[in-house]
């Protein structure tokens, strides 16, 4: 059971770098669920009922082929720390105040806990929001830069 889940793991690390080697974005599916919360610039949780229970009723979603400065204590700097919150308060404005949003799947994260997609916010992209904005850089899975330069 275990090698099972090990090769799994191993699989789906594997599409997930072949996928942002190839430069492309996977096909996705849409959702409208009802969001929970916006944990991040990043990643916003979406109620999940049909998960069956006891297991948390929530799906975190990170938004694929960005990276989102840290926030508090996560940030390596004073500098990042204000561009993280400055990016979550941006979702969470861009979200309260939409009229419809959806969530597109489109795979696991690299660490298996959260999914890979983007929060469409009336229509727009979050991840193309966020990069206009100055508050998320393209992100495929390669070193990050530093926000703290």
């Amino acid at each position: 059971m275990i090698r099972a889940g090990f090769f799994i793991a191993v699989l789906a690390a594997t599409l997930i770098y072949a996928i942002a080697a190839l430069g492309r974005t996977p096909e996705a599916v849409a959702y409208t669920w009802k969001v929970i919360r916006v944990v991040d610039g990043d990643t916003v949780q979406f109620e999940a009922p049909w998960i069956p229970a006891p297991i948390a009723q929530r799906i975190s979603v990170r938004v694929y082929g960005v990276d989102t400065p840290e926030k508090g204590h996560r940030a390596q700097c004073p500098q990042e720390a204000i561009m993280g919150q400055r990016a979550t308060d941006f979702t969470k404005n861009a979200i309260a105040s939409a009229s419809s949003v959806q969530v597109m799947l489109m795979d696991w994260d690299k660490y298996g806990g959260r999914v890979l997609g983007d929060i469409m916010i009336d229509g727009r992209s979050l991840r193309s929001s966020l990069i206009a904005e100055g508050l998320a850089r393209e992100y495929f899975g390669e070193a990050k830069t530093s926000w703290c330069n």
